[in-house]
């Protein structure tokens, strides 16, 4: 059995577990997919990366400033763009923010919670693996005495609505709404003419596009035989192919868009992935730090729904819902932002 389960394995997840695991507790963080950092997310393909979720940290308030510059001095990030904001990226792929986060916390990967149930005491959490390995290796269910949702308020409100305790909870979820977007990871001869100018572009009001990079521009070392740009559509666009399964027609069309007004050789890639993001970008944030529940279950959501600003917003409610559910069970000391300090002995 553990103290406290973490659902999800993005900023949020990994700054509340990291919080609660300096303090002495047993932590489990149950993850869906393959690896960490949610939407701070990193592709290997055609033997180089894409940054194919966040693409740079921006950072305003003083957590996240101490957060990069802790990476800098890690040689994890290093500044991309300093035109008029600094931007820092990873060199060696976005999610390795998310890796150095990770570090010290038992995760289990693959794991989606299908249902929670209270019982005795402690919750059960019942999985289903997205690997054979994962299932042969760990169990379909997982007690602990306190659970945090760390994922999307949608994903959330599925996994809590069959619970009738937590009724005033889903409806704080329902009020959540959320941007969706399309990225397109795609490479091309490095040979081609002219090469940009340019890191990344951003688009106001475009009903197409919202940003494009040259992902590659982002790397030390050269890797693989392609140059990658990675296009991020407009909500607006990805709504219009949220439910297609084909994503290919969408892809190549957002890349049209991005020649049209960038570079003519933008339409013709080597090859090209396209990622769909379902809830990319808060609309409507809850407009508090995270989501207690009012009852005794021993029960907090969080995320960057919650307060907004992107993956500060998202370590600032991570920790919010540390010290929250901190004081529904043994009221022990938290680090606080101090917790980078012990990242940085490691």
């Amino acid at each position: 059995m553990y103290d406290i389960a973490v659902i999800g394995a993005g900023i949020a997840g990994l700054a509340c577990a990291q919080q609660l695991h300096q303090a002495g507790y047993n932590v489990l963080i149950l993850e869906k997919s393959r690896g960490l950092g949610g939407r701070i997310a990193t592709r290997r393909l055609h033997d180089t990366l894409a940054d194919h979720g966040t693409c740079y940290l921006k950072p305003k308030g003083e957590l996240m400033q101490q957060f990069v510059q802790l990476l800098c001095d890690r040689h994890i990030l290093q500044v991309w763009t300093d035109n008029s904001e600094f931007r820092y990226v990873a060199p060696a792929g976005m999610n390795a923010i998310a890796k150095f986060l990770g570090q010290g916390l038992e995760v289990w990967r693959s794991q989606r919670v299908e249902a929670i149930a209270f019982h005795n005491s402690y919750w059960q959490l019942s999985l289903e693996s997205a690997s054979s390995e994962a299932t042969a290796n760990q169990p379909s269910e997982v007690i602990a005495k306190a659970v945090v949702l760390a994922i999307p308020a949608p994903q959330a409100l599925a996994i809590l609505e069959p619970l009738t305790e937590l009724s005033t909870v889903c409806q704080q979820l329902r009020s959540v709404e959320f941007h969706p977007c399309l990225s397109v990871m795609a490479g091309y001869s490095s040979q081609l003419e002219p090469q940009p100018d340019w890191q990344a572009v951003s688009f106001v009001d475009n009903p197409v596009l919202a940003w494009v990079g040259w992902d590659s521009s982002k790397r030390v070392e050269k890797t693989g035989n392609f140059e990658v740009f990675v296009v991020q559509s407009s909500a607006d666009f990805a709504r219009r192919y949220l439910e297609t399964s084909d994503l290919q027609a969408a892809g190549y069309e957002l890349l049209a868009k991005a020649s049209e007004c960038l570079l003519p050789w933008l339409a013709k890639p080597e090859w090209l992935q396209v990622h769909r993001w379902r809830y990319a970008f808060p609309s409507r944030p809850l407009g508090q730090s995270c989501l207690s529940n009012e009852t005794n279950l021993p029960l907090v959501c969080c995320g960057d729904w919650c307060g907004g600003n992107f993956v500060e917003g998202a370590m600032h409610s991570g920790i919010a819902a540390a010290t929250e559910i901190n004081r529904q069970m043994e009221g022990r000391s938290l680090p606080g932002s101090n917790f980078l300090q012990a990242l940085a002995l490691e």
